[in-house]
């Protein structure tokens, strides 16, 4: 069997690493519950849109390149603001798809409008409000700005976000998903942007986390009286 004082240096590195890595460890099992026991559509916040978002149909549309004749056309797509038909066109350009007008970008009551196409009818704005913005840790990161985003009179602090420049409807954010985000953050040990998963400490405390998994098996293998009586009669008929 393995010395003493070889048993005790692998049971004392087993007691640190498990006191080093322990709270981690609480927060992946934490958080991985929250992840399986939680509806994935309640986090996006489909319960607080309508089933099927109002389409309009419009009429008497012209082509871009009609509206524009120099305009270079590599995608279009036809949307609704306030009840009128718009090209988003190249990802950059808002164009009124029977005048030509390009908008620079949708007023805060076309973005309201825009909402009200996706968010149930029940609710009640609280204010809206147009950001420039938004940190590594924002709800609406890594979007496209500046963007509106529309609070409602609810429990939950529910926003929703429209894109200022594209007229897009993008994402609903409420008290679940930001519990959510918190801990996909401790899940993946991004504690700067929250969303890289294969970022440096994760690796490393995955590494650790593993080193001290086998050194309790190795700790139960050198104690354990059972492998003892085992190994001991072998030793025994060799002699």
């Amino acid at each position: 069997m393995v010395k003493r004082k070889t048993a005790l240096n692998i049971r004392k590195a087993h007691r640190y690493l498990g006191l080093f890595i322990g709270i981690q460890f609480i927060m992946w099992t934490v958080s991985g519950l929250y992840f399986s026991w939680t509806d994935l559509d309640e986090i996006h916040g489909d319960q607080f849109k309508k089933e099927k978002p109002v389409q309009s149909s419009f009429s008497d549309l012209k082509s871009p390149t009609v509206l524009d004749p120099e305009l270079r056309v590599t995608s279009v797509k036809l949307q609704e603001i306030s009840g009128q038909p718009f090209y988003y066109i190249n990802n950059k350009i808002l164009m009124d798809a029977r005048s030509g007008e390009k908008i620079d970008e949708i007023s805060k009551q076309q973005a309201l409008d825009i909402a009200s196409r996706y968010m149930r009818a029940d609710l009640e704005v609280s204010g809206i409000q147009r950001i420039t913005e938004t940190g590594k840790h924002h709800e609406y990161r890594e979007n496209l700005l500046p963007a509106y985003v529309i609070s409602y009179d609810t429990d939950e602090n529910l926003k929703a976000y429209v894109g200022a420049l594209t007229g897009n409807f993008k994402s609903v954010r409420h008290r679940d998903w930001r519990w959510f985000d918190f801990l996909w953050m401790t899940h993946t040990m991004d504690y700067e942007g929250r969303d890289d998963f294969n970022n440096l400490l994760l690796r490393s405390f995955s590494l650790l986390g593993l080193i001290t998994v086998l050194s309790g098996f190795l700790l139960w293998y050198i104690s354990s009286p059972t492998v003892r009586k085992i190994i001991q009669p072998k030793k025994k008929n060799k002699k």
